[in-house]
């Protein structure tokens, strides 16, 4: 007698994108105890009549849950709870949300949050003046998109005791006016002048963003991330100790791989507690579930205000070479020296690589660790790939390094063309975020977004993958065609890539008969739309080990 397989759940009648096959099949997907049953639409069709729960998807698609290979979701949500600026376009709005928060809170000692836009700004630098015709009475410190600068008022630059005769720091720098006072940006590590009176989010607060950010990712159809930075990461409170309360009280719901910071000031006398934090969360939680075994090494800044790390020296206002080629947050020879030491103790370092030079630095250091250790298979990746010279393109596969790309960014829009791109090399757009150049040299990709830096949504991010353009703007596509991505390797870098680098590819990342049920309910097939309207998608549904975690329609209700 031959035993008919029961499932608790069945999705119905619509497309499927397993991620083994080239473009979806029409039938369904039946779950029993949290994994997948079937994606056979003939045995998806014969269990479906048993099943407790049926799904009509008509029409909709399904495919593995979205995965963020770069995302910082608790300062995010901590950021969405405080005086959050992401929304602003203009300085006029910005300085308008900035008002009113104050004004909405009069008992708060400072005025913080994140989120503004440099390209609301001439030069990307807005000044201390701005801020203090609005709260004069108050500090204020407000980060900026990409988190690596802030804006402060008169008052939190005297409450730092920051002024003209403060050095720059060996990581980062002040704007300043003519005589030297802090004009009212801080750069990278400059930011770290303000740590010791700033005031920083409680645990309690970071537990709420945490399950703020939760909440808001579930909605793009994210059901596993990787931390970018875990731990005490740049004055943050310690986010790990959040993450395992979520994880006893039940209220994780994601798939959650954490990056523990790697700190330029405490060397290698870090390993040892890394190590043992690693070994301290395996102890709590199933690996399935939350690891720290990642470490965050940041090779260098960001371009638009100049720290990426260049192998070409930036250029003036007038086209003219500078003397700046960035900032390398550490001696190559170092890094490569702790990176061959976490990667032989079993840990996979994420880099933060924007500029070309950094981009070498990280795949040099990557190298060294498989000379002194051979092939470990912990796959490292790095990050952001803003500039990448051709013959560091080639050099990703051999190494097994994974490209780790924010596609949302690859793209014309104000910041890359009046605050980076006139400073660069003449044929830097043809290097820029180069996905079509690694896929052909076989590079492995993941993705992800960086929120709170840009938009989360993945859907946006595919988009702006195939077609180099945003839907938001008539600028032309960036760089050459040869640079897009189809909308299969869009949709893999966001799944199956994903997992990949968070070791969670042998259970998540495609539909497969075994693995859990962590899917993404879209309200269209992406495979029937035009590439100029993925981003009319939207996420239905979200589901984690066959539980709907989130549903647009209950959102909305």
């Amino acid at each position: 007698m031959t035993h008919t397989p029961t499932a608790d759940t069945v999705l119905e009648h619509g497309w499927v994108y397993t991620g083994t096959e080239s473009s979806p099949v029409y039938g369904g997907v039946a779950i029993a105890d949290g994994r997948i049953l079937s994606t056979d639409p003939d045995e998806v069709a014969r269990v479906a009549e048993s099943a407790t729960t049926r799904v009509d998807l008509d029409g909709r698609l399904v495919i593995a849950g979205f995965q963020d290979a770069h995302v910082h979701p608790v300062m995010a949500g901590v950021e969405l709870l405080s005086c959050d600026l992401s929304g602003c376009e203009t300085a006029a709005d910005t300085l308008a949300v900035v008002a009113a928060y104050a004004d909405a809170h009069p008992d708060l000692p400072w005025i913080q949050g994140a989120g503004w836009s440099m390209d609301a700004f001439p030069g990307g630098t807005p000044t201390r003046q701005m801020l203090d015709e609005i709260v004069p009475d108050r500090p204020v410190l407000l980060e900026n998109r990409d988190h690596h600068g802030a804006w402060a008022n008169t008052r939190a630059f005297e409450l730092a005791g920051i002024t003209a005769e403060t050095a720059d720091p060996a990581d980062g720098r002040f704007e300043r006016e003519p005589d030297g006072t802090p004009a009212g940006t801080a750069h990278e590590g400059a930011m770290s002048l303000f740590g010791a009176v700033r005031p920083r989010p409680t645990l309690e607060q970071a537990y709420a963003g945490l399950l703020a950010a939760q909440q808001h990712l579930l909605s793009f159809g994210i059901t596993a991330w990787q931390d970018a930075a875990v731990g005490e990461f740049m004055g943050s409170p310690d986010t790990v100790p959040v993450y395992l309360r979520a994880a006893r009280d039940g209220a994780l719901k994601v798939r959650v791989r954490g990056a523990q910071w790697w700190n330029r000031e405490d060397g290698d006398a870090q390993l040892g507690p890394i190590l043992a934090r690693r070994d301290e969360v395996a102890s709590q939680c199933h690996p399935d579930q939350l690891s720290l075994a990642s470490v965050k090494v940041m090779v260098d800044g960001v371009a638009e205000n100049f720290t990426a790390a260049m192998h070409e020296c930036y250029r003036d206002h007038h086209g003219n070479a500078t003397e700046n080629r960035g900032i390398s947050f550490f001696d190559p020879r170092d890094m490569a020296r702790f990176v061959a030491a976490l990667d032989r103790e079993g840990m996979q370092v994420h880099f933060h690589a924007l500029g070309d030079r950094a981009v070498t630095d990280a795949l040099d250091a990557v190298e060294h660790a498989r000379q002194e250790n051979g092939a470990s298979g912990n796959r490292h990746h790095l990050a952001h790939l803003q500039v990448v010279r051709s013959e560091d393109v080639a050099r990703f596969a051999p190494l097994e390094a994974t490209a780790n790309i924010q596609a949302l960014w690859a793209c014309h829009e104000d910041q890359l063309d009046t605050l980076t791109l006139p400073f660069l090399a003449d044929d830097a757009e043809e290097h820029h975020y180069p996905f079509g150049e690694l896929v052909a040299a076989g590079a492995r990709l993941a993705a992800g977004s960086d929120w709170s830096v840009s938009s989360p949504d993945p859907v946006q991010a595919i988009h702006i993958a195939v077609n180099r353009r945003s839907p938001h703007n008539d600028l032309p596509p960036l760089g050459p065609e040869s640079q897009r991505l189809t909308l299969a390797q869009a949709l893999d870098a966001y799944t199956q890539g994903t997992a990949r680098v968070n070791h969670l590819d042998h259970v998540t990342g495609r539909i497969e008969p075994g693995y859990y049920a962590d899917l993404t309910i879209l309200d269209r097939n992406l495979f029937d739309l035009a590439p100029a309207d993925l981003h009319t998608a939207r996420v239905d549904e979200t589901w984690i080990g066959g539980e709907r975690v989130y549903s647009r329609a209950e959102d909305a209700a």
